[in-house]
């Protein structure tokens, strides 16, 4: 037995000492570590700018703007639009398409603009909830994951004792310390997922909540302009 201890149990050591199953789980934790904040800061930095741009639509849209000209202006720049300029470039588009079309009732008209806007806007929800179901997945199975790693360790520490005639602590202490390390990579994965995840999901949900609103709300508008002056 080798008596420096304290180098026996250093991390590296027990990482690079670890049996190959509680190796792989460690590596597949890492691995999902990784992703996860990778996802994170993508998504944080996604979110931050949809907010940013859409509130400077509802700035603009509100504060009595063109519905022409911005429609002009987003369907130009579609690639760098916010989720709810596309919802609007769709919902206007079909709009007039069907303004062009004689026989149409108000309600047919409206009927089609929101079902247009509808469909953008599941596009846009689902692109804002992308990666959110990876990091739910990291968030809830990681644990579990660490623990099997863990639970491995142990059973091949405790093993290893049948074959010595007299068991100590310092024999037994490596092994049940690279176990355990299983099942702290596995929380270290695990909590910045479920934090990053139950914010995003909040988040996203404003959002929504705020494109559902203008979809009602710019409906009405095209529905007054409908009735004021009709085609």
């Amino acid at each position: 037995m080798n008596p420096d201890i304290s180098q026996d149990l250093s991390l590296l050591h027990l990482i690079l000492n670890a049996s190959l199953p509680v190796q792989i789980v460690m590596l597949l934790l890492l691995g999902a570590s990784l992703m996860s904040w990778w996802y994170i800061f993508i998504k944080m930095f996604a979110l931050k700018r949809a907010l940013r741009v859409t509130d400077r639509f509802e700035h603009e849209f509100w504060g009595g703007g063109d519905i022409h000209a911005m429609y002009e202006r987003v369907a130009a720049g579609r690639e760098e639009a916010s989720e709810m300029e596309r919802i609007f470039e769709a919902g206007f588009r079909e709009f007039m398409k069907l303004r062009q079309q004689a026989g149409l009732s108000l309600n047919v008209i409206i009927d089609g603009t929101r079902r247009a806007m509808r469909a953008s806007y599941q596009r846009e929800l689902d692109a804002l909830e992308s990666h959110l179901a990876f990091l739910a997945t990291v968030g809830s199975v990681s644990p579990y994951v660490g623990l099997f790693g863990t639970v491995w360790g142990i059973m091949l520490a405790f093993q290893g004792l049948a074959t010595v005639a007299q068991a100590t602590l310092a024999q037994v202490a490596p092994g049940i310390a690279e176990a355990l390390i299983a099942t702290a990579m596995g929380l270290f994965a695990a909590i910045p997922a479920v934090v990053g995840y139950n914010r995003y999901t909040h988040d996203v949900d404003r959002l929504a909540n705020r494109m559902e609103s203008f979809m009602e709300e710019f409906s009405n508008i095209l529905q007054r302009q409908v009735t004021q002056r009709p085609a």
